[in-house]
């Protein structure tokens, strides 16, 4: 590995969130549908910190769930042949929902599309949109984020890291450089 460039500071993140949730209100006129869903493990924080920002701006206390994907992934076997599996909590019916699934990197897209999966088996949404907070460009499959914090030009070898202070400490984003 290279250099680390901090490319998001915990102001940074702090400001894009709350545009995001603008953005949001925007989209949504009727908010009685809505829920967020979190992809374990950051994701599941930043669903925390919008619904949070919503109920301070429109006191509504927007639903919102978690999910682990690892076991939909395509390439969970590649990984561990043990793989750590985390909560998922969806306690209301996601039928006819509008949800946001809500991550902290976009990359190739097979996260989403295993999030996807797993969402599928809890019913039949209305609507899924993509939150994510940086968006790399890379993908390998057609998923597209509805809302991104930042979308950074990196290269295929490069990784970003979301640091949040509830997992992490602190609130911020790095770019590690890779091998080209």
């Amino acid at each position: 590995m290279g250099n680390e460039k901090e490319i998001l500071s915990d102001s940074d993140i702090d400001r894009l969130l709350k545009r995001i949730c603008s953005e949001i209100l925007e989209a949504h006129k009727d908010l009685e549908n809505l829920v967020f869903i979190g992809i374990q493990t950051r994701g599941v924080f930043l669903a925390k910190r919008l619904q949070a920002e919503i109920l301070r701006l429109k006191q509504i206390e927007i639903p919102r769930g978690s999910i682990d994907i690892t076991l939909y992934r395509d390439d969970w076997t590649r990984i561990d042949i043990n793989p750590v599996v985390q909560d998922t909590r969806i306690s209301f019916s996601v039928d006819g929902k509008q949800i946001i699934l809500i991550d902290d990197v976009l990359f190739t897209g097979r996260t989403i599309r295993a999030a996807m999966d797993a969402l599928m088996d809890f019913g039949r949404p209305d609507r899924i949109e993509l939150f994510v907070l940086v968006d790399r460009k890379h993908r390998e499959l057609p998923i597209q984020a509805n809302y991104i914090g930042l979308t950074v030009a990196t290269r295929y070898t490069d990784s970003v890291n979301v640091l949040l202070r509830e997992h992490d400490g602190s609130d911020r984003v790095l770019l590690l450089e890779g091998d080209a």
